[in-house]
């Protein structure tokens, strides 16, 4: 393992690339950090326009390339890649497939990483619990019980809810713009936290760098907590219209699930219509303690969609 605190990052989506750029202002300013993201040999020999500008801009900003796939090398053959670095933090999300992210983990552990960071950036999986609708979130309470089970790597999970975005992704059906309508999932009165992938990227880079050290422990932030109630007024206040409002309850998404059984977005739905395990208060979170300025849903409506235009 290397003597500096060598940083490297899984993937360079959308949150790893928020990470990535939060992280590169740090690392210049410290004589002990270095910043590499492992990314597939294909991504970084790729002409596609928008790999190129992600390549081009994480070379400006001192970012270093690994070359490595998640999913086709074993966890041996990760244990090789991770083992030259201090502390590792995945960026990859689900799509990368079953079982990944345990392997990513154990793969950590048997490299001797000192420090993890898991891809948790969601929900507060402990509360979901096992065999909830969105089946995927059962391989985030396998990795933690191998992280909780072990003492020779430290590990930080970072909560931060649904992408803010995720509101209003048409195909999930929350805020759905063209149609003007805006879904509770459950009821007016279930909350759901949001955290803008910009916002995750700075606040994962305090989180590492806080001082005392954060050490085997769950963090969580938040750029909102809100009900669906106060989602609909937003949109009608801020882009000055006015929305139908329509109820999911549970029992209907369950039901729409269970004819759709493999439809993610139906998974998710319910997960959220539960409302359990999917919002927090913000006096909780890492950012309202240390005072750090966050972006709310009204703040990102302002940003995002004030010249939308119905298709």
């Amino acid at each position: 393992m290397s003597d500096k605190k060598s940083i490297l990052v899984l993937g360079a989506g959308e949150l790893g690339m928020a990470i990535l750029r939060s992280l590169s202002k740090r690392a210049s300013q410290r004589s002990d950090s270095d910043l590499t993201v492992l990314l597939r040999p294909s991504t970084i020999a790729s002409n596609d326009p928008a790999k190129q500008r992600d390549i081009a801009e994480l070379r400006s900003l001192g970012v270093r390339f690994l070359a490595g796939d998640l999913v086709k090398n074993s966890a041996a053959e990760l244990a090789g890649l991770f083992k030259h670095f201090h502390t590792v933090i995945g960026c990859t999300g689900f799509v990368t497939g079953r079982r990944i992210l345990l392997k990513q983990a154990q793969a950590a552990l048997d490299a001797g990483v000192q420090r993890f960071i898991p891809w948790q950036f969601g929900v507060d999986y402990d509360i979901i619990g096992r065999g909830g609708a969105q089946d995927l979130f059962d391989e985030q309470l396998d990795v933690r019980d191998l992280l909780r089970s072990q003492d020779r790597m430290e590990w930080i999970i970072v909560s931060t809810g649904m992408f803010t975005s995720f509101l209003f992704v048409p195909e999930f059906g929350v805020v759905d713009l063209a149609n003007n309508i805006v879904h509770a999932l459950g009821s007016w009165d279930t909350a759901v936290t949001v955290t803008t992938p910009e916002d995750i990227g700075e606040l994962t880079a305090e989180i590492l760098y806080a001082e005392p050290r954060i050490v085997n422990r769950v963090v969580y932030t938040a750029g909102d907590t809100i009900t669906y109630r106060r989602l609909a007024d937003i949109v009608d206040s801020v882009l000055d219209r006015k929305v139908q409002r329509v109820e999911w309850s549970v029992s209907r998404l369950k039901d729409e699930l269970a004819a759709d059984p493999e439809n993610s977005f139906k998974k998710y739905r319910v997960v959220f219509a539960e409302g359990r395990g999917v919002a927090w208060d913000m006096e909780q979170t890492f950012n309202a303690q240390h005072g750090i300025k966050v972006k709310n849903v009204e703040q990102w409506v302002r940003d995002n969609l004030m010249d939308y235009k119905p298709r």
